[in-house]
């Protein structure tokens, strides 16, 4: 583990960056690899690599994120990331594999209320999403909308957003 997040911030080949992704995001299927992972500073590394002009890279690391969103203390790390992976449901492709991969992340991010918050701009980005997507956006997209709107909080922001 510790071998692949070198690599992933020695090289800048979109090839091997994609394969160190999915090792990761494999190995994040056991929560000792999720804490081993937090420990080398593995987060930040990974979430850096969502900036990346590389599509499938950034697919990628949203989706080795997500992996390892599943751990609490995960996610008191991944939190700073919410609004990058916000932008970038927005800023992609509709329908696409990356905001699929962003929307998944959104999804574990927003299953506690600790994180509402940071998400509340992107609510209009969710509605028109919800309209204007295929299925699976869609399913996606309800999913965090179901998660926000657990949120008493979050009541007025998604009857107001404007779509």
């Amino acid at each position: 583990l510790q071998k692949l997040i070198h690599l992933l911030q020695a090289t800048d080949d979109p090839l091997i960056q994609e394969q160190a992704l999915i090792t990761l995001s494999n190995s994040a299927a056991f929560s000792v690899n999720q804490d081993i992972i937090r420990n080398m500073d593995g987060l930040s590394v990974i979430g850096g690599m969502i900036s990346n002009g590389v599509p499938k890279v950034k697919e990628k690391a949203l989706n080795a994120l997500n992996n390892l969103s599943m751990n609490i203390k995960n996610q008191e790390e991944i939190q700073v990331f919410i609004t990058q992976v916000c932008r970038t449901v927005e800023s992609a492709p509709l329908n696409s594999d990356v905001q699929l991969a962003g929307l998944r992340l959104l999804t574990n991010m927003s299953v506690t209320s600790d994180y509402h918050q940071k998400m509340i701009n992107s609510i209009p980005c969710f509605l028109h999403l919800l309209s204007e997507g295929t299925e699976r956006t869609q399913i996606q997209v309800l999913k965090v909308l179901v998660n926000l709107s657990a949120n008493p909080a979050m009541t007025r922001h998604l009857l107001r957003a404007q779509v």
